[in-house]
């Protein structure tokens, strides 16, 4: 049996997109006959919503995966600073590498999932100086994000840094997975990437993120991290401008960096009747309130360092059988034609409520559009399936012949 270990800044009781990913990962991995372990820190994101701990480790077993959680610095405010950021991404990835070190602690495979940057330490590390064989998941250009995003400054010293540790990552890794085609070209083009490159979508468990029978209520929804990356305050101010005609609510489900920004936004506007944040729910609530809602919104900003991201909520909104509008071009837009389920609008407030009213206004469309997102990720988008090419993977890379 092969032994792997997954390294991920994220994990379920968190809620991030991310979390259910490497959850669902693990869980169908184990299925399939890996001996999986989690290594992931004690729960934080969003950061201050968790309680501070000072366990070194804590270990257990989730659904057939033995889970260890390592202690790292844990941000004690919702949007923490540079410095507080750094010591809980910096931290924990240190300690995953200490706790792989010990000779009880060997694996046939390490897979890193990244971002942040960091977590690929002890991948690389390890891949230096053990035979283990390591898998890099990357889900973002974390580097070019942040740029864009404002949080690190083009030229300065910590993001030549960044970028040469993660040259020297691709150019160790056995393989190299990717959330989109897109994400793909672009780390080919930057780096020289020797190891294959793989497309592991982030996918949706369309088991459980299905139709329900809710009746559906006069509402769109936002359902995800509350972050930088999003334009929520847009889709907002379209809703405000659209009241007069269609008494709409937008449930934001979720919490993140910029939620007190947007709230403090919600209130100037005189929107707390309609704009409604329900901060973080039980995962089991979420298909239902998706599936009584009209539409899903996926407001990326426009952002030429974006364009890669096709973000999990839309997965998720296409299998509970809603529309969505998303903004922002590149593979959100791509997968917005290809499915038949969602269509793109423009990052302005006028914009995204003609878009709206168009979809408000056909409720056969809508209907239709429904349907054809849940066949398509159930088709294409899986999370048993992408596991399932994930363990040939992992075969491929550790086979060593007759």
């Amino acid at each position: 049996m092969k032994r792997v270990c997954i390294i991920s800044q994220h994990f379920p009781p968190e809620k991030s997109g991310n979390a259910s990913r490497i959850y669902d990962t693990a869980v169908h991995l184990a299925k399939l006959g890996i001996d999986v372990t989690v290594l992931a820190p004690h729960p934080t994101f969003p950061t201050g919503s968790f309680p501070r701990t000072w366990r070194r480790a804590r270990e257990g077993a989730v659904d057939g995966v033995r889970v260890v959680r390592l202690w790292t610095w844990q941000p004690g405010s919702g949007d923490p600073g540079f410095t507080s950021r750094m010591a809980y991404y910096l931290l924990f990835p240190l300690h995953a590498l200490l706790w792989l070190c010990s000779p009880r602690n060997r694996f046939d495979v390490i897979i890193t999932s990244a971002p942040p940057l960091f977590t690929g330490i002890p991948g690389y590390v390890l891949r230096r100086t053990t035979r283990v064989k390591w898998i890099l998941d990357i889900r973002d250009l974390w580097i070019d994000a942040s740029i864009s995003l404002g949080f690190l400054r083009e030229g300065s010293t910590y993001e030549k840094v960044s970028r040469k540790f993660e040259e020297m990552c691709l150019a160790r890794a056995d393989l190299v997975g990717v959330t989109t085609e897109e994400l793909g070209r672009r780390i080919s083009s930057r780096y020289r990437v020797t190891a294959p490159i793989e497309l592991m979508p982030n996918g949706v468990n369309t088991d459980f993120f299905r139709p329900t029978n809710s009746g559906k209520k006069q509402q769109i929804i936002y359902a995800g991290n509350v972050g930088h990356a999003q334009d929520l305050e847009k889709v907002a101010l379209a809703v405000k401008s659209m009241n007069g005609t269609y008494n709409l609510k937008l449930l934001i489900v979720g919490d993140g960096d910029t939620r007190e920004y947007l709230e403090r936004l919600v209130k100037a506007e005189n929107l707390t009747e309609s704009v409604i944040f329900t901060g973080i729910l039980p995962r089991e609530e979420i298909p239902g309130l998706l599936s009584e809602s009209l539409v899903g919104v996926a407001p990326l900003k426009r952002l030429e360092t974006l364009e890669y991201a096709a973000p999990t909520k839309a997965y998720e909104y296409m299998a509970c059988g809603i529309p969505f509008i998303g903004c922002g071009n590149g593979e959100i837009a791509h997968l917005a034609q290809e499915s038949g389920a969602g269509v793109i609008a423009e990052n302005t407030p006028e914009a995204i409520a003609a878009t709206l009213s168009s979809l408000l206004d056909d409720p056969e469309k809508r209907g239709e559009m429904g349907r054809r997102g849940r066949e398509y990720v159930a088709e294409h988008y899986d999370r048993r399936a992408i596991a399932l090419k994930l363990k040939q993977q992992i075969e491929r890379i550790t086979w060593t012949g007759a």
